[in-house]
């Protein structure tokens, strides 16, 4: 895979920080913001694809889905009852 260069700025304070866990872990500092930001993209993946479930379970079922569930929920529990 191919890298490339890029330059950011930072605050001198957070700058410390990474040269500093860049140290601690014997990295590089590039390694320590390329590791970061693999992070950040997989956790805005994430909750990108948790949006999309909840959205495709967020609609409450239509009058005759919940009648039937009404009408279902005692014969299963008395099928279940006997299993657990």
């Amino acid at each position: 895979m191919a890298n490339i260069k890029t330059a950011i700025s930072l605050q001198k304070s957070l700058f410390d920080q990474v040269d500093a866990l860049a140290d601690e872990m014997k990295v590089s500092r590039s390694r320590v913001f390329a590791l970061a930001v693999e992070d950040f993209v997989r956790r805005h993946q994430s909750r990108r694809l948790l949006e999309r479930i909840n959205t495709a379970y967020d609609d409450a079922p239509d009058p005759t889905e919940a009648a039937l569930r009404r009408r279902l929920r005692r014969p299963h529990r008395r099928i279940v009852e006997g299993d657990w």
